[in-house]
C-alpha cells in the first residue's frame, strides 16, 4: 500500500484556521503554528466573556437600580428585601429597565415594597 499524505485535507484544514484568524495582528494572522494557538486562545476568551457579559448586565443592572432608590429614599437592599416580603417577582433587569422607561411606576413598586416593610 502507498503512503498516504492527506495533503488535501490539511491543507483545507490550515484554509480554515487562517480564515478564522483574519483580523489578527502580526504574524498569528499569518503564520499557521501561531494561528491555531491564536483561534484556541480566542476561543477561551470567548467561552469566559460570554460568561462576564451575564455579569456585568447584572452589575448595571443593580447601579441603575441603586441610583432610582437613593433618589426615592431607600437604599437598594433595603429595596430589594421588601420586593421579596411584597412577592414583587419582578427580577432586577425588568425593575431597572421600569425605573427608566415609567418612573411613576417605578414609585408604585417603590410604595408597594415600603407598605410590605411596615406591615
Amino acid at each position: 500500500m502507498p503512503r498516504v499524505r492527506k495533503g488535501a485535507a490539511r491543507h483545507q484544514a490550515k484554509k480554515r484556521i487562517l480564515k478564522a484568524v483574519k483580523g489578527h495582528r502580526a504574524s498569528a494572522g499569518r503564520l499557521y503554528r501561531l494561528a491555531k494557538e491564536a483561534t484556541v486562545r480566542a476561543a477561551v476568551n470567548a467561552h469566559t466573556d460570554r460568561r462576564r457579559r451575564k455579569r456585568d448586565f447584572r452589575g448595571l443592572w443593580i447601579t441603575r437600580l441603586s441610583a432610582a432608590c437613593k433618589q426615592r429614599g431607600i437604599r437598594y437592599s433595603q429595596f430589594i428585601n421588601a420586593c421579596k416580603g411584597a412577592k414583587i417577582a419582578l427580577n432586577r433587569k425588568m425593575l431597572s429597565e421600569i425605573a427608566i422607561a415609567d418612573p411613576k411606576g417605578f414609585d408604585a413598586i417603590v410604595e408597594a415594597a415600603q407598605a410590605a416593610i411596615k406591615s
